[in-house]
């Protein structure tokens, strides 16, 4: 691999959504959005749900992710999340559907309620994979 670039892997438990080379990755991490290039000092961080973007040859690509962990070494960026899709993957009307579902749910919700939790983040991920699908 040429050190110039980073090897970006997207795993989830069911498949590997993702490996490439690229030049940069930003990724919303649970303190903010974090950036990485070539030669980064090494961590650990937690993902959030969210946009995690990669630039490969000047160009902008998107993955809708869930929940997970990013290990961030000098080249190498691996994301092991819950869940992630690319934006050709995103069926849209299934998104709305869930969004709908989950916004009915949380107006009958208190935040004293377990289910009142779950309900935002399938609120959280259904616009997220809205957004990355509607990104052209």
């Amino acid at each position: 691999m040429e050190t110039d670039k980073i090897l970006l892997e997207v795993v989830t438990p069911y498949r590997k959504v993702l490996a490439e080379e690229v030049d940069e990755v930003i990724a919303p991490g649970e303190e903010g959005q974090f950036g990485v290039l070539p030669g980064h000092t090494p961590f650990l961080t937690k993902i959030r749900i969210g946009d995690l973007l990669y630039r490969k040859n000047n160009q902008l690509f998107h993955v809708a992710v869930t929940n997970g962990y990013a290990e961030v070494g000098y080249h190498h960026v691996i994301a092991l999340l819950d869940a992630a899709e690319l934006p050709s993957e995103i069926d849209i009307a299934r998104a709305e559907r869930a969004l709908k579902r989950a916004e009915a749910e949380l107006s009958r919700l208190s935040p004293e309620d377990k289910a009142f939790f779950e309900e935002r983040a399938a609120l959280e991920r259904a616009l997220n994979r809205i957004h990355i699908a509607k990104i052209k």
